[in-house]
């Protein structure tokens, strides 16, 4: 193999230009994400970086000077690019196989988790992460000398990436090789030089690339009957590149390709083949002689193929199934060959070797119990193991295993098995569930994990070793998990409605018994400051508090009441400090838009008292919630909505004082922590973490709506659950849950707040959200408008001479305002002028009466809509008042809409509805209504209701009425109107 790497390596380093190229398709695949123009890659490599590298001679080329992997060294003190880098993946996809890749000297393994794969080595207890996918990674393969790593993702922006392990580079990017769903399976031949893919949609089409030349398509393709089945599994001939074999679990399929064409075979076989069960297939592989192939099933037998190839540039390769032949009675889940044994794994968590014919050689049962998911040999035999020298291979067939292997079981344990003395080392044990409860502990480098298989870990993310574990067995889902703010205990909420106070030291219960005092999932779990109290929610939208009874010792944990204090499900759950006495204050958020505050001091008896409950939307569904750093003289409370909008609440009398723009990812913020106060840093500088659907970012303080002040980036591409922030404000972990995996992310401060200088002083980055930026019509309509106010203001006929002001009066804002085409409600409308009337009213006791042309542009864009009004919404209106007609469409009655416009929402009076009526149908030019119509609207009928069809449907409404411009389409996925068409 060495003459073919050295051959593949020089064949690689010999196109630059073709290394460039690949180096900015990865840096454009990769999808870090920001609110500014500022861009960065998720990769191992940035583009210039890349670029620099590749543009070198090919003697200077990391990956041409690269011999074998590299320790992994610390990068405690190397430069930051980013706001967040990753740092650790704590966690493994026990789905996908594992690979060995040193483990003579060092053990080193490759996995993936989530959207990143991982090259651990053991020794070291150091991890190099592969980044550049942005959904989870499908299928993975290595190349025979273990040189190249190939990794695939699924869905319509799949990527098929290939990495140089020795550097950690990646060589080649293949974008939507596989448009349709992405890739199931991949494989490499043995001498690297080709790559076959299978596709995952309906109808698969397997390609082999030649991907050490520059190609823009597949050597040659073909598609796959569904009726096959779903192949997911494929490979190589060992010795034979034209040849490859993929399998289902009811067929198995034989191919011979040349250039441009590529057939196939399906021979068929099922329990009538042998009058016996055949079983499902799990793999299959050709067999030493390359003129037969393996097929290992879960019912435990091996089917033998007789392989023949025909004549011609591409023949069809046709097999025929020979014998059946039953090797052991548990179901064998992989198969490979190893030297001139033939090696399965079975569901019970068995290695067994067996020689060329089928006969047992040794077996390995001491391991594992769960299923074995896939074994991988090291390269090298090991030192002193001569397989050829062996003259009885059945006398000492235990000492005729040559080379160490790793294993990987279902329950995500990767197990390393030394060759000589079968001495097996656990080198990784991962959560096997889903994974959604991550907490730091609030003065130690600690941070605990928990799954939904009753495993709850801590690790120390300083030395990354795991220091404490505990299983529950009778309450295995874990929900989420909480230290109280000294560190001494540890709250565990569980699926079944269960709630444990653990000591943070043991993990041990505190008290007698658990609290299971309701039926449905806890959702959150929350500390006071004090440590006095803990408080839960779940999902029957219920509150619950306990509270620490200080009486004699040890101290326990007590009941003290709950309340279904919401109609919809909590979002968030959160204690506070009363500022007059610094006692305690517990807050709910809902999601039928209430903010509820509890009485603490006089709930007793288990009965848990309302203090107040507040509508703080009208529209928006509010999602999370947190304290406003002490950056003004007034206390306040964050909320962030749907909407992509953050509002500051006064925290006592909750009146809205601020609405801005938050941070707009492709989803709205999730969950937000404030970052506590760096010990090195400005003491006045403050940040704050958040997550998305997808994400994880960090905000900087004053919020205001700069979109530059906002990085975030891809965390968990299958939707992050939960995130936590170190004590230190060093870290923040983010955990996955359905793919099983805690990402730890380093913070930079520094990255953060170079990207916000970047973006300009203020008000220079929110021109930039205004369309066509400080050139464009919207900002020269806004002058015009602005200047106009001043002269109406003035009064429009008068002859003296003007005062020419950068200012208008508060009062002229709303009509500014619906002038641009944004239609706010009246409450919104109030929100928006207390905003300006109190913005000053804390330092200097007096209201604000007017705004100038910055102030105003900083208002419109944080309060207008971040998206225009979707069909998604007007059709969710629909299905609330309309009814259907005799073809089943959604209708609302002429007669019916001005009742529902006068009475529903934010009423409207009749004149109101009149006027709006006359000027959307084209009946008033001014909007008005002229005397001889208002005579006539007395206890009658709205005038040029007349006008209105009978029935009006979505599209009457949207086109005919309003004259919005959208699909016709029922209820399409994501269109929108333009921005700037609000109401």
């Amino acid at each position: 193999m060495a003459a073919s790497e050295e051959a593949q390596t020089n064949r690689l380093t010999d196109k630059n230009e073709e290394f460039n190229q690949s180096v900015k398709e990865q840096s454009s695949a990769d999808k870090h994400v920001n609110n500014g123009p500022q861009k960065s890659s998720e990769g191992s490599q940035t583009e210039e970086e890349g670029r620099e590298m590749y543009e070198q001679t090919p003697e200077d080329s990391q990956v041409y000077r690269a011999s074998s992997l590299p320790l992994i060294h610390s990068t405690e003190n190397s430069v930051r690019p980013h706001p967040l880098n990753l740092n650790w993946a704590f966690g493994i996809n026990s789905s996908l196989p594992v690979f060995s890749l040193l483990d003579q000297d060092r053990l080193a393994v490759l996995y993936c988790c989530s959207h990143v794969a991982v090259i651990y080595d053991h020794t070291s207890n150091s991890q190099q992460l592969l980044q550049g996918h942005c959904s989870s990674i499908s299928c993975v393969c290595v190349s025979e000398d273990r040189r190249w790593l190939v990794t695939a993702t699924k869905g319509h922006d799949s990527l098929v990436i290939i990495w140089d392990s020795y550097t950690g580079i990646p060589v080649h990017t293949i974008f939507e090789c596989h448009s349709e769903d992405g890739v199931a399976a991949l494989a490499l031949s043995s001498d690297s030089k080709y790559l076959v893919t299978v596709g995952a949609g309906t109808v698969q089409r397997v390609c082999v690339w030649d991907w050490t030349n520059k190609t823009d398509g597949p050597e040659c393709q073909v598609d796959i009957s569904p009726e096959l089945g779903c192949q997911n599994h494929i490979m190589f001939h060992p010795t034979d590149n034209s040849q490859l074999l993929s399998n289902s679990k009811s067929h198995v399929l034989f191919y011979s390709w040349d250039k441009g064409n590529i057939n196939y075979s399906a021979p068929e076989i099922s329990d009538r083949t042998f009058n016996k069960a055949v079983g499902s297939f799990s793999q299959s592989v050709f067999h030493f002689g390359g003129t037969q192939a393996l097929s290992v099933t879960l019912a435990g037998k091996l089917v033998l193929w007789e392989v023949q190839k025909g004549p011609g540039a591409c023949p069809p390769q046709s097999a025929k199934a020979t014998k059946l032949i039953p090797l052991q009675t548990d179901g064998i889940t992989v198969m490979c060959l190893c030297d001139s044994f033939i090696v399965t794994g079975d569901v019970r968590g068995r290695v067994t070797f067996y020689d060329e014919n089928f006969r047992l050689v040794y077996c390995y049962s001491e391991f594992s119990s769960d299923p074995i998911v896939s074994i991988s040999f090291s390269k090298e035999i090991c030192s002193g193991i001569s397989v050829e020298n062996q003259e009885d291979r059945t006398l000492n067939a235990k000492s005729l295993v040559s080379r160490n292997f790793v294993i990987s079981t279902a329950s995500a344990a990767v197990i390393h098995v030394k060759a000589q003395g079968s001495v097996a080392q656990t080198l990784l044990k991962e959560h096997s569930e889903s994974l959604s409860a991550v907490a730091c502990h609030p003065k130690q480098p600690l941070v605990a994990m928990g799954s939904h298989s009753g495993i709850l870990k801590i690790w120390d993310y300083e030395r990354k070793v795991a220091v404490l574990s505990r299983i529950f067995h009778t309450e295995k889902r874990i929900q989420c998990i909480t230290y109280d703010p000294q560190g001494f205990y540890l709250a565990v909420g569980f699926a079944s409605g269960t709630v444990q106070v653990l000591d943070a030291c043991t993990l041990q219960s505190e008290g007698e018994e658990d609290f299971h005092l309701s039926q449905d999932s806890i959702t959150h779990l929350t500390f006071s400051h004090n440590s006095s109290y803990l408080a839960t929610a779940d999902t029957g939208k219920t509150v619950m508090v306990f509270y620490l009874c200080k009486e004699g010792s040890p101290h326990v944990w007590k009941y003290l009441g709950k309340h279904r204090s919401h109609y919809k499900s909590i979002q968030d759950l959160m204690f506070g400090v009363n500022l007059d006495t610094n006692e305690p204050r517990l807050l709910s958020l809902g999601m039928d838009r209430r903010l509820v505050e509890y009485d603490l001091q006089n709930s007793k008896n288990d009965e848990l008292f309302i203090l107040g409950s507040e509508r703080i939307e009208q529209t928006a569904v509010p999602t999370c919630m947190a304290w406003y750093p002490p950056l003004t003289m007034e206390h306040f409370l964050i909320t962030a909505s749907d909407h992509y909008k953050m509002k500051l609440l006064n925290a006592t009398t909750k009146m809205c004082r601020k609405t801005v723009l938050g941070p707009a990812y492709g989803s709205p913020v999730k969950k937000m922590l404030i970052l506590p106060p760096s010990k090195d840093g400005d003491p006045n500088s403050h940040y704050m973490a958040y997550i998305t659907q997808d994400k994880v970012g960090l905000q900087m303080f004053p919020l205001d709506g700069n979109p530059y002040k906002s990085s975030a980036l891809i965390c968990h591409s299958m939707g992050v659950s939960s995130f936590a922030c170190s004590h230190d404000n060093r870290y923040i972990f983010t955990a996955g849950g359905e793919d099983r995996t805690v990402f730890s992310w380093e913070i930079s401060l520094p990255a953060l707040e170079a990207a916000a200088a970047l973006g300009g002083k203020d008000p220079i980055p929110f021109y930039t959200l205004l369309e066509g930026g400080k050139e464009g019509e919207l900002f020269r309509a806004i002058e015009d408008l602005f200047y106009y106010c001043q002269l109406r203001n003035q009064g429009i006929d008068s002859m003296e001479t003007r005062r020419v002001s950068n200012r208008i009066p508060l009062s002229e804002v709303p009509d500014v305002i619906r002038a641009l085409g944004f239609y706010p409600t009246e409450q919104e409308l109030e929100n928006m002028l207390n905003e300006v009337k109190f913005s000053r009213y804390a330092e200097t006791g007096k209201y604000t009466t007017d705004v100038d042309l910055d102030e105003f542009i900083k208002l419109y864009v944080n309060h207008r809509p971040v998206f225009g009004i979707t069909r998604k919404e007007l059709y969710n209106v629909f299905q609330v008042l309309g009814t259907p007609d005799e073809n089943g469409k959604l209708v609302i009655p002429r007669e019916e809409l001005p009742e529902l416009l006068q009475s529903r929402g934010e009423p409207m009076t009749e004149e109101e509805l009149a006027g709006c009526f006359m000027t959307l149908l084209g009946s008033s030019t001014d909007g008005g209504r002229s005397e001889v119509e208002n005579s006539e609207c007395k206890d009658s009928e709205l005038p040029l209701e007349s006008k209105l069809p009978p029935h009006i449907t979505l599209d009457t409404l949207a086109t005919e009425i309003l004259g919005f411009s959208i699909g016709t389409e029922e209820h399409p996925p994501e269109p929108h109107l333009p921005s700037s068409m609000t109401s």
